[in-house]
């Protein structure tokens, strides 16, 4: 055979298809190998995630006497009161999270700059109200907030207000105790990302001639985002199928998708009502999550074409 010619294995293949066909085998062999890795935690997703969520859905196409039907969808656009709960969960939602970044960012800044062992300490104080129970954290705002509670009976001994101020069972009485219970899950992702910030940058940032006010602005909050986007993520999620803390500091005032829920499952027995009203909130939720996700994107773009 001369220098440059095919060489052929005894079937007649050249070796370049002989060896495609390896890689092939190799691939194939290594796909199936890492779907029987995944296979648990694929199985787990399904049964865990999966299958409720199509059992819900399921279940919220059927009425009251069993019938398949889209009534319960229906339902939010003829009453009133549907479209008025989902607006105040969302709005309630909107503005815990929003004062959960105003106080838990500086929280999280204040111990990203501490040393390790005094951050440590202070940590212990972020993380100490998981020890005690929702419910009791929330009876406890009562104390402080109602109307001869701790903060009217001191602003009124000393001479700041003349009438008690109304503190709880309102609106403003939910968003300050879910704030409370909320700010512990934005602060500690967040303080994970800052804790990962490459201090050198920052120095090169002032090396260069900028101020404290622009390194921070330039460097370490762009760099800060994706902990941020994660506590907002989490607790924007959890404020809203939040339950205890509207029940009891809104008085019956506020009402919230999660209490609707209850009010369909356990006070009139209609399943197929409060399937559709956790259909309706997840998929809102996701078309949320969906748009944050794009704007995060596009913010992050925009910060390194800059660059």
């Amino acid at each position: 055979m001369s220098v440059g010619s095919a060489s052929f294995d005894h079937a007649g293949k050249p070796d370049g298809v002989l060896n495609a066909d390896a890689l092939r085998a190799d691939a194939r062999r290594q796909a199936l190998g890492l779907l029987a890795l995944l296979s648990p935690g694929l199985f787990l997703v399904f049964a865990v995630i999966i299958v409720p969520i199509g059992w819900l859905f399921w279940l919220s196409l059927f009425d009251e006497t069993g019938q398949l039907s889209f009534a319960n969808y229906a339902r939010f656009f003829e009453q009133a009161s549907y479209i008025k709960t989902f607006v105040t969960t969302f709005k309630v939602a909107f503005v815990v999270t929003g004062a959960s970044v105003l106080f838990g960012y500086p929280l999280a800044y204040m111990l990203s700059q501490l040393p390790r062992r005094a951050a440590s300490i202070c940590l212990i104080f972020v993380i100490l109200p998981f020890w005690t129970s929702v419910l009791v954290r929330t009876y406890a705002w009562l104390v402080i907030l109602q109307r001869k509670g701790l903060i009217n009976n001191w602003l009124i001994d000393l001479g700041v207000i003349g009438q008690p101020l109304p503190l709880a069972n309102n609106f403003t009485g939910v968003v300050i105790g879910m704030t409370h219970i909320m700010l512990p899950f934005l602060v500690l992702p967040l303080y994970a990302s800052m804790k990962t910030i490459d201090v050198d940058c920052l120095r090169a940032g002032m090396n260069l001639g900028a101020s404290p006010a622009a390194t921070f602005r330039q460097i370490f909050f762009p760099l800060s985002l994706p902990g941020l986007a994660s506590g907002v993520v989490i607790v924007f999620v959890l404020c809203l199928g939040f339950f205890v803390t509207p029940a009891l500091m809104g008085g019956g005032k506020v009402i919230m998708w999660a209490m609707r829920m209850e009010q369909a499952t356990s006070l009139y027995s209609n399943w197929g009502a409060g399937a559709a009203l956790g259909v309706v909130l997840l998929a809102v939720t996701l078309a949320l999550l969906g748009l944050f996700q794009r704007l995060l994107g596009a913010r992050a773009t925009g910060v390194w074409s800059r660059r």
